[in-house]
C-alpha cells in the first residue's frame, strides 16, 4: 500500500534557497539529472536538463505546485517513491543563475547556435543518404527503366570501341582507364579553351605616346595656322594635285594609308593631306561649318603654290568636307574620288525605306552617339574621355562603336595597320581637347547647309519676264549649267558595315552622274589601306594611263618649238 503525501512543509530559512528532497533527503543537480535519465535510459547534457527544469518551472507556475510533481511521478513511473509536500524540490529561476551561477555555467548564444548547426547537419546527412539510397534503388538496378532502355545500345557501343583496349597497358582495367582517360582530356580541353580565350579578350595595353612636331604649316586669312604634308613628285613637275582632308579620329598622317611615293611618282601625283581645325598641330577655329571647311582647302591649294585645278579625295567621314568643296568652290576642283563616303544620316532627302536600310547595321552605342550629337553634344565630352582620350590604345572599332566586316576584322589586326591606326590616332588627338571632336560629330548630324542633289549638273535660265520675253525674239535665252561639272567616282565595299551601300545607292539615286564602283567583299578600310593594287586600280580609273611627272627641262622647249613652227606659218602670208 503507497503511503500517502505529506502535504506539511518544512520551515525553510529566507538565506537558503529550497532544494529538492526524496523521502525527506536533499537532491542536488547530479540526482535530478539522474532522475531524468533514469525515464530516457541515456545521459542528457546538461543544457538540455537545464531547459526541461525551466519549461517545468512555467508549468508549475500555470498549474500549481501539484503539477511539478505530477511530472516527476511520470517520469519515474511508479517506483513506489512520493514526495511530500514539506519538502517539495527548489527550482533555481533565471534571477538565481544570475546570482549564483557563474558565466560559465549559463547557456550562450553561440551554443544555441552550434547546436542548431549540428541538428541542421544531421538533417541534411541524413536527407543525402537517402537520397542516394533512392537513386541507387531506381536507376542503378538491373531491374529499372533506364538501365534497361541504355543497356543494348552500351553494349553495342562497347564492342566497336572494344579494339580500342589493345592500346591501353596490360595491367589496366578498361573500366578503370577510360574513365580517368575522359576527364584528363576533358580537363585539358577547358584549360585549352580559357586560355584561348584569355589570349583572345585580354589585350596588351598601350600607352599613348606624344611625338615631336613634323607638320610644314600655311597662315590663313584669320590668322590660324593649318598643318599639311606632301608626299609624292614635287609642285614644279607635278601632273596631277591630289587633296585629301581625313576621317573622325584620325589625322594628315592617313590620306591614302601604304601608298608608295613610286607610285605617285609614276602617275606625277603630288598627294597633299591637312588636319582639320583643331586636330593635330592645326588651330582649332571658334566656328566652324562645312563653308569654312571648303575655305579651308582652298586657302591651302593657294599658299602652296596650286594654280590649276585640283582633285579632293575623301574617306569615310572625310568625304564630308569633299562635298563642300564640291558646293562652295566647284571651279577649284578638278574632281573627286570618294570611298565609302558618309552622308549625313538624318538626310531629308531618303526615303524610309533607304532611312532604314542605313541604320539598321549600326550598333546600338552608335545611333546613341549620333542621338547625342544632334541633340546633346555636350555629353559627348565624358565618352570621349573615357574611350580615345583616356591615354590608352584600343581598337578603333570599340572606340567609335563600329561594326566591321570579316575583310576589316583580318585587316586591323596586321601589326602594320595596327601601327598605323595607333600612330594616327596619337596624331589626332596631340591637343587633348574634346571640342575639335565635338564639332566634327556635330557637323556630321546638322544641317550641312547644302543637299547633295545641289550637286547634280542642272540647266539655269534667267527668270521669266517681259524683257526676257522681247528679248527671245532676237537672241537665245541666256542659260548656265549648275552644280558640279567635274567627275565624282565612288568606291563601295559591300561588306561595309560602317557605311552602308544603301548610302551609295542613295547618292547614286541623287547624282546619276557619279561612276559607282561596288566592290563585292570588300569592307570599309580593306580597299584603301595598304593596298598597291588597289590603289594603281584607283589611279589609272581616275587619270587613265601613268605618265609620270612633268620634266622641267621639256616644258620650255615644247613652248618654244611652238612658236616656232606658228612664226613659220605666219611668215609666208606677211
Amino acid at each position: 500500500m503507497r503511503p500517502p503525501y505529506d502535504d506539511t512543509e518544512p520551515a525553510i530559512p529566507d538565506d537558503t534557497p529550497a532544494e529538492p528532497s526524496i523521502s525527506g533527503e536533499k537532491l542536488n543537480d547530479s540526482a535530478v539529472n539522474s532522475v531524468y535519465d533514469s525515464d530516457q535510459n541515456r545521459r542528457f547534457p546538461r543544457r538540455k536538463v537545464k531547459a526541461k527544469r525551466r519549461g517545468t518551472v512555467k508549468m508549475s507556475e500555470a498549474r500549481g505546485s501539484n503539477s511539478f510533481r505530477d511530472e516527476l511521478a511520470s517520469l519515474l513511473g511508479d517506483a513506489g517513491i512520493r514526495y511530500a509536500a514539506a519538502d517539495p524540490i527548489g527550482i533555481s529561476t533565471a534571477a538565481d543563475y544570475g546570482a549564483g551561477e557563474s558565466p560559465e555555467q549559463s547557456e550562450s548564444l553561440k551554443d544555441h547556435v552550434k547546436g542548431f548547426a549540428m541538428a541542421w547537419g544531421e538533417i541534411l546527412l541524413d536527407l543525402g543518404r537517402g537520397c542516394k539510397d533512392i537513386v541507387q534503388q531506381s536507376f542503378l538496378t538491373e531491374d529499372s527503366y533506364i538501365v534497361r532502355k541504355l543497356e543494348k545500345p552500351c553494349a553495342k557501343a562497347s564492342a566497336k570501341l572494344r579494339y580500342l583496349n589493345e592500346f591501353l597497358p596490360e595491367d589496366r582495367d578498361p573500366a578503370h582507364a577510360w574513365p580517368v582517360i575522359l576527364f584528363v582530356f576533358i580537363l585539358a580541353l577547358t584549360a585549352l579553351c580559357i586560355t584561348t580565350e584569355h589570349n583572345t579578350l585580354v589585350r596588351q595595353v598601350k600607352r599613348v605616346q606624344m611625338h615631336p612636331p613634323s607638320a610644314s604649316h600655311v597662315l590663313l586669312p584669320d590668322g590660324r595656322r593649318l598643318a599639311y604634308q606632301e608626299q609624292g613628285v614635287p609642285t614644279k613637275t607635278s601632273r596631277i594635285s591630289l587633296i585629301a582632308p581625313h576621317s573622325f579620329l584620325s589625322s594628315r598622317l592617313a590620306g591614302m594609308p601604304g601608298i608608295k611615293i613610286s607610285l605617285l611618282e609614276e602617275f606625277g601625283i603630288r598627294l597633299i593631306t591637312y588636319d582639320l581645325p583643331g586636330f593635330g598641330e592645326s588651330d582649332p577655329h571658334s566656328s566652324r561649318n562645312l563653308n569654312s571647311s571648303a575655305l579651308d582647302i582652298l586657302c591651302l591649294a593657294n599658299a602652296i603654290g596650286i594654280e590649276d585645278k585640283f582633285w579632293v579625295l575623301g574617306h569615310s567621314s572625310g568625304a564630308m568636307h569633299a562635298w563642300a568643296a564640291l558646293r562652295y568652290i566647284p571651279d577649284k576642283v578638278a574632281g573627286a574620288a570618294m570611298v565609302a563616303p558618309i552622308i549625313n544620316p538624318y538626310e531629308p532627302g531618303m526615303t524610309k525605306e533607304e532611312m532604314k536600310r542605313t541604320w539598321e547595321p549600326w550598333v546600338l552605342r552608335r545611333k546613341t552617339m549620333y542621338f547625342l550629337a544632334r541633340r546633346f553634344p555636350k555629353f559627348l565630352n565624358s565618352y570621349y574621355r573615357q574611350s580615345f582620350l583616356s591615354g590608352k590604345h584600343d581598337r578603333i572599332d570599340k572606340w567609335l562603336s563600329l561594326s566591321l566586316g570579316k575583310r576589316d576584322e583580318i585587316l586591323i589586326e596586321e601589326p602594320t595597320v595596327e601601327q598605323h591606326l595607333q600612330r594616327d590616332v596619337e596624331e589626332s588627338i596631340r591637343q587633348g581637347s574634346t571640342r575639335p571632336f565635338i564639332e566634327e560629330a556635330v557637323l556630321q548630324v546638322s544641317k550641312w547647309g547644302f543637299s547633295l542633289a545641289d550637286l547634280q549638273v542642272q540647266k539655269k535660265c534667267q527668270q521669266r519676264g517681259i524683257l526676257t520675253w522681247l528679248r527671245s525674239f532676237y537672241s537665245e535665252a541666256e542659260c548656265e549649267l549648275t552644280g558640279f561639272l567635274g567627275q565624282i567616282h565612288i568606291w563601295q565595299g559591300m561588306d561595309d558595315q560602317i557605311i552602308p551601300p544603301s548610302v551609295t545607292d542613295y547618292i547614286s539615286r541623287v547624282l546619276p552622274g557619279a561612276y559607282v564602283h561596288k566592290l563585292p567583299n570588300e569592307g570599309h578600310f580593306s580597299y584603301l589601306y595598304f593596298c598597291d593594287e588597289c590603289h594603281r586600280q584607283m589611279f589609272t580609273t581616275l587619270f587613265g594611263s601613268p605618265q609620270g611627272p612633268i620634266k622641267e627641262d621639256v616644258v620650255p622647249t615644247q613652248l618654244e618649238s611652238k612658236e616656232l613652227s606658228s612664226s613659220n606659218v605666219d611668215s609666208p602670208t606677211k
